[in-house]
């Protein structure tokens, strides 16, 4: 199939002016905007067409009404690419959505892990969220139309009803089994840094810049200091990437300073919480926002200077900030109008500016090339373009002769040991986290009894608690068995004989410990 046989997938922009329907001689339709929210949409909602450029309705629907409708943009955002590329294998094997049975979506599995002849695999943790997608669509379509679902699973009514009883869900027959916590990954300070180098700042694999290239680019100091911040706060990719710079404490003498996530920018949007920013990653942010050497100030003073700010639909003025009560005064027609944080989610939070003696300016810290802010969901991208960095400098490590074939130099690639995902730096957060709580607990519980023990933990919480916290977790069942669940299998007694005093040997010698039990640590890859 080439680019213009797909179905395609596109969002409503609610920020953006609509079409111009009289130019476009469709003045009959009125205002776009206001005709498709009075269908259902809301902003993000995704409108999907079919090859022939009209779209199926039923669809489209699925993102407008139950439980689908009250999600987030992020959760449309996936379901909706999950369906297009399983629209898309169904036109390539000759059938359609409302027709498709059992043994086509087993097929669409192993063509999406494990198919030669498919150049864009996914590891087994990537299908799981096309079988999540797939399966809620069906149990909608099924209720909705009267379609048969075809996806072999565990009712969704009957899964959450399990989960809540015992903990835990009964195993899903399409999930792969490379899907579990045996597919989470975490990488080692080292392999983090080595990532980082290689795949943003242009290093090769002997720790030296390639001839002729300067940097990792423009954006060398945005992106090395928004992963530092993904691994040194835990946060998860939305949270980190929706922060307005009135959010982020100066770095001053303490070791870690304290922040506010907003609640609408939380997963699940359900309240605020407190969380915990090093020093070293405040600093990598006020360098990429120093109004002398940092990228941030000049992709702003060059959109100014075009205009992009003023002509921007939606944009609000922020007039002061009050950080006790954590609320904005932005300018309304008739004055000013009291906004609270918590409230904002990230597409608010994108038209927020303050007007300044050089013309408007983002509240947003993170932006694009452009000056405008940086969508969360399009970091995804410069970590894919980081992964791909990084296998080409492999390739030049493995074949610095270039004999390699095509196929051969495509399977070097696929050989790299050192690659990432942005959920991997909240999993190495936790990891961390782990380690250095456990040798806290241990050296300060040394001596009492068992009951005392018992006691102390009953009182301050356990290492799951704190942990809980830390990761914005609600019970701390959800850090255990889904985050480091392989790692409770050692005895924490057994790895703090390993350790010696100096913190940040301590902490990768006991996952060095694990890296050699599991072989879910990333750890950074040596030259050939």
């Amino acid at each position: 199939m080439n680019a213009l046989e797909r179905w395609t997938v596109d969002f409503y922009d609610f920020n953006s002016p609509p079409p111009d329907t009289e130019a476009l001689g469709l003045s009959a339709f009125g205002d776009l905007h206001t005709r498709a929210i009075r269908n259902g949409a809301r902003h993000g909602t995704p409108v999907m067409l079919s090859p022939s450029g009209r779209p199926d309705t039923r669809i489209n629907l699925f993102f407008r009404e139950g439980r689908m409708a009250t999600s987030q943009p992020g959760t449309w955002r996936r379901y909706a690419y999950t369906l297009v590329v399983w629209l898309d294998f169904l036109d390539a094997v000759g059938t359609t959505w409302d027709q498709a049975t059992v043994r086509d979506v087993e097929a669409f599995k192993d063509w999406r892990i494990t198919d030669a002849r498919n150049t864009e695999r996914v590891r087994p943790t990537s299908f799981d969220t096309d079988r999540a997608g797939l399966n809620s669509f069906y149990a909608w379509a099924s209720s909705r139309f009267e379609i048969t679902n075809p996806v072999a699973t565990v009712r969704v009514d009957d899964e959450m009803s399990t989960a809540r009883a015992y903990g835990r869900g009964r195993r899903d027959p399409l999930r792969p089994a490379g899907s579990t916590s045996r597919q989470v990954k975490w990488l080692l300070r080292d392999a983090l840094e080595q990532w980082r180098d290689i795949g943003l700042r242009g290093y090769g694999f002997d720790g030296l810049r390639r001839p002729g290239r300067l940097g990792g680019g423009f954006n060398e100091d945005r992106d090395t200091a928004f992963v530092d911040g993904l691994y040194g706060t835990g946060l998860r990719l939305r949270e980190w990437a929706s922060v307005l710079d009135v959010e982020l404490p100066a770095s001053g003498g303490e070791r870690m300073g304290t922040a506010w996530l907003a609640a609408k920018c939380v997963k699940g949007g359900r309240a605020g919480r407190t969380y915990w920013i090093p020093r070293r990653v405040l600093q990598a942010v006020e360098s990429y926002s120093d109004p002398l050497e940092g990228s941030r100030n000049e992709v702003i003073r060059r959109a100014q200077r075009e205009g992009r700010y003023e002509r921007l639909h939606g944009a609000r003025i922020v007039t002061s900030h009050d950080p006790r009560t954590r609320r904005l005064q932005v300018a309304a027609p008739h004055g000013s109008e009291s906004m609270a944080l918590d409230e904002l989610a990230p597409d608010d939070r994108r038209l927020l500016f303050r007007r300044t003696s050089e013309g408007l300016e983002p509240l947003w810290v993170w932006l694009s090339v452009n000056g405008l802010p940086k969508k969360p969901h399009s970091w995804e991208d410069t970590f894919d373009a980081a992964n791909r960095r990084i296998a080409e400098a492999w390739l030049r490590t493995s074949d610095p002769q270039g004999v390699l074939s095509g196929a051969g130099r495509e399977q070097a690639r696929r050989e790299c040991p050192l690659w990432m995902t942005p959920h991997m730096c909240r999993h190495s957060f936790a990891l961390k986290w782990f380690s250095v709580l456990s040798l806290l607990e241990e050296r300060r519980l040394e001596g009492f009894s068992p009951d005392e023990v018992e006691d102390f933990r009953d009182q301050l919480g356990d290492i799951w608690l704190q942990l809980a916290m830390l990761l914005g977790h609600s019970h701390p069942d959800t850090t255990r068995d889904h985050y480091l669940e392989p790692f409770t299998g050692l005895q924490v007694s057994y790895l703090m004989a390993l350790l010696d005093d100096d913190e940040k040997s301590g902490v990768d010698t006991l996952v060095r410990i694990f890296a050699r039990h599991g072989g879910s640590v990333v750890a950074a890859g040596a030259a050939r």
